[in-house]
């Protein structure tokens, strides 16, 4: 990989709820981010490790983010990692709200209170066409074993309910789904256990990555499937495997809230950089 940083490239690592981020602030400097620089750094053992990467650059509000996976496919967004910068740029500014843009489309965020961030991912997409679907078709009701719902994000979803999220083997039922013919860009998957009215257990398989500990753009398509299925109202609690957060799907989008963490800071060495092709 050909670079200009030749001291090195400075990079964040960010995680909510165990859901983790490289981030790289691209608004002051010339980043050539390739996918093969976003496979090297989501490497576990030979790179940092992440579930997504992020690109901060300047844009028409008051940044851009983009968003690739660990196999280095991109994602039009990642609602934890948004939320991330978020709070990193409004304590960076001491602003306590943002207008971002993604390739989802802008978003709102906000300071939430009790070192909480909240962002607004925009209204569902529950049309098939929206997904996408492989064709036309009822989207809270798919013809899989299971009966999932459809939800778009600016990604796809399929939400399954199920008894005990426990009792599923989320690795082969995951890999199984991702690929599944009626999702032609694959799928994020979640398998979720109503606990009460307002309360959801979910667990997530996300396209590219596998399981990760949490997922914003997961969490806020099962808050809106289940409210769409009469299983809870449209504000709930969802516990994932790395913590809680809080969606409120509202006449304006779907909000979501919670935690995040910045861990800290590091520079990708030149030798690095020099041995992506």
């Amino acid at each position: 990989m050909r670079s200009d940083h030749q001291l090195g490239l400075p990079f964040m690592k960010m995680h909510g709820l165990g859901n983790d981020f490289v981030v790289l602030d691209a608004r002051a400097q010339n980043i050539d981010v390739t996918p093969a620089l976003a496979q090297a750094l989501g490497d576990r053992h030979r790179g940092v490790g992440f579930d997504q990467l992020a690109v901060i650059t300047n844009g028409a509000e008051d940044l851009h983010l983009t968003f690739y996976n660990a196999d280095g496919s991109l994602s039009a967004t990642c609602g934890n990692a948004t939320r991330c910068i978020a709070r990193f740029v409004m304590h960076e500014t001491g602003q306590s709200t943002l207008k971002l843009s993604t390739d989802r489309g802008p978003l709102s965020a906000c300071d939430a209170g009790d070192g909480m961030t909240a962002v607004n991912m925009g209204q569902p997409q529950l049309d098939w066409s929206e997904i996408p679907l492989a064709s036309a078709m009822d989207t809270l009701t798919l013809p899989i074993t299971g009966s999932p719902v459809a939800t778009g994000m600016g990604n796809p979803h399929c939400t399954f309910f199920v008894d005990d999220v426990a009792a599923v083997d989320l690795a082969s039922f995951g890999k199984a789904h991702e690929h599944h013919p009626l999702y032609p860009q694959r799928t994020n998957v979640q398998i979720a256990q109503i606990i009460g009215p307002d309360h959801i257990r979910m667990r997530v398989w996300e396209r590219g990555v596998g399981i990760t500990l949490a997922s914003g753009s997961s969490s806020c398509a099962t808050g809106v499937a289940a409210a769409r299925k009469g299983l809870t109202g449209r504000k709930v609690r969802i516990d994932l495997d790395g913590g809680t957060i809080h969606i409120d799907w509202r006449d304006d989008g779907v909000w979501m809230t919670g935690p995040t963490t910045h861990v800290f800071d590091g520079t990708l060495t030149a030798a690095f950089l020099d041995e992506i092709s």
